[in-house]
Formats: C-alpha cells, sequence, structure tokens
C-alpha cells in the first residue's frame, strides 16, 4: 500500500491506494495559503487521515517545477508561500517513508499509464485543460519531465497574439467572451446557438495545440484530462478539423484520442510513482 496526494492551489485529496484502487480517500480545501507551515499542517494532516501502518511510500502531484533529485518544489500556483519548499525532506522526517514528487500534470499522465487509457500504448501525450492547459509525456513507457521537469508546457507556446493557454482553457471563455466554460456548457445543452458557436471556435484552437503536439512528439495518443475535457461533445468535430490542416496526415490519421475516465486518476498517479519511480530517470 502506498498514499498518493493530488495537492491544488484550491484542494488536497490524499488516498490509501492498494494495487489497483483506492482504499480509502480524504479531501480538504486549502486555507491560510500565504502562511507555509499553516498549509504543510494542513498537507501533513490529510496524510496522517488517510494513512496505516506498512506503507510502503508517499507519491505527491503538484502544480509547480520539482526538483526531482531532491524533492524541491518551487513556485506552487495559487499557493503564494511556496516559493521553494524542500517537501521531500520535510514529509520524510514526519513519516519515515520514502517520498516522491511530480508536477501534477506528469503524475496524470502516470495514473493513466497504470490505470487508465495509457495501458495501451507505449509513447502518449496527457493534456489536461481546466483553468489552464498542462501536458505530461511518456515515452517508450518512460516519463519524460525534462532536465528541470518543465517538459510539455505548450500552454506557453505562442499562439495568435497570446499563446494556447489563453485560447484553449478556461481564459477562452473568461477573457475573451467574459462567461465560463461551465455556463456555457449549461447554455450548449439547452441547444443555445450562440454557446455552440463559441464551444466550434475554441475546438479550432484546441486542435491547432493537439497538432502541434504530433508536431512535436508524434505519440500514439493523446489523452485528454480536467474539467473541460468533459464538455468534448460539443468541440470535438471543430478539434478535428483543425487537426486534418497537417503537413503529416498519416500521424494525424493513426493518433487515438481519448478522455480520461478513471476517478481521481492524477490521485493514482502521484501514488504509483512510489512503485514505479524508475520511469522518473527518462530525462
Amino acid at each position: 500500500m502506498k498514499i498518493g496526494v493530488d495537492l491544488g492551489g484550491t484542494n488536497i485529496r490524499a488516498g490509501l491506494i492498494g494495487d489497483q484502487s483506492i482504499i480509502r480517500q480524504n479531501s480538504i480545501a486549502l486555507k491560510d495559503k500565504e502562511d507555509l507551515e499553516s498549509t504543510l499542517s494542513q498537507l501533513k494532516s490529510i496524510i496522517h487521515s488517510v494513512h496505516k501502518p506498512g506503507i510502503t511510500g508517499i507519491g505527491i502531484g503538484v502544480p509547480s517545477i520539482v526538483d526531482l533529485a531532491n524533492g524541491i518544489v518551487y513556485d506552487v500556483v495559487n499557493i503564494p508561500s511556496w516559493k521553494e519548499v524542500r517537501l521531500k525532506d520535510i514529509l520524510e522526517k514526519e513519516f519515515d517513508v520514502p517520498v516522491y514528487i511530480n508536477n501534477d500534470v506528469n503524475c496524470f499522465v502516470l495514473g493513466e499509464k497504470h490505470f487508465g487509457h495509457g495501458k495501451k500504448h507505449k509513447t502518449f501525450v496527457g493534456i489536461t485543460i481546466g483553468t489552464g492547459i498542462g501536458s505530461g509525456i511518456i515515452i517508450q513507457d518512460k516519463l519524460y519531465s525534462g532536465s528541470n521537469c518543465g517538459a510539455g508546457e505548450i500552454g506557453y507556446l505562442p499562439y495568435k497574439d497570446r499563446d494556447f493557454e489563453h485560447y484553449c482553457s478556461a481564459n477562452f471563455f473568461e477573457r475573451i467572451y467574459n462567461t465560463t466554460a461551465h455556463e456555457t456548457f449549461l447554455r450548449a445543452e439547452q441547444k443555445d446557438a450562440a454557446a455552440l458557436k463559441l464551444w466550434e471556435e475554441f475546438g479550432s484552437n484546441v486542435g491547432v495545440a493537439l497538432r502541434s503536439v504530433v508536431y512535436a512528439y508524434d505519440p500514439e495518443a493523446i489523452i485528454m484530462g480536467g474539467s473541460i475535457s468533459k464538455a468534448l461533445k460539443y468541440f470535438q468535430e471543430s478539434m478535428y478539423a483543425a487537426m486534418q490542416e497537417t503537413y503529416f496526415p498519416n500521424s494525424i490519421e493513426k493518433l487515438k484520442i481519448y478522455v480520461s475516465d478513471v476517478k481521481h486518476i492524477s490521485m493514482l498517479g502521484a501514488a504509483a510513482q512510489v512503485d514505479h519511480h524508475e520511469e522518473l530517470l527518462l530525462q
């Protein structure tokens, strides 16, 4: 057994993980984010709440750059007090088991590799679309994190007048059209023509982003996660149309695209680090 932790800027989720399933779990809203000691105390508390004697390790996913060798996290998104935190040392002292830490989207793709659609593929890219857009990469069954745990950040690639994150995440609805993805989804469910048009435009942008992923990595599959991926039925037609405008039609034709359908996949992926940390060696 091991513990998986999905640390976000709003919530912390932790679970006790068996071979293939979550035995028990807990989640809390993260408070006092300006106070480092308070946030660390909350993290320790939720791990203790699912802890059981005999666990073999703890795996954590965080929305930040991570020094993988030393377990140091830097500039965690939406947690202002986490500028440079030696999280591995802190938690190993507290729980006396090995602790493994990686970027949250890397944990998402590890989860898919061991528990989801990624089990069928040796090389694939995971894309999470929600508040922002992030990605993680599996190459020949190993996680590729890059030399600074920053590989795959396609959201920051230039696109139009900004970048992909501006046009392929919640930012598209909020900053450009002064609405939300959730509201646009609800309107689309009612067959609202304007909402359906927004999703069509959004899908075209996402299609260009995925086309760029194919150019960069030529993966067997792309696995989409995050809250907005659940609305794929409203933007998949325009997304696929944009992907067809490519120099590599054979790669697009062979590409498999999935939407993640395993609950708590990032938590499971975080825990998978404990048994499969050798997969982090491809750099």
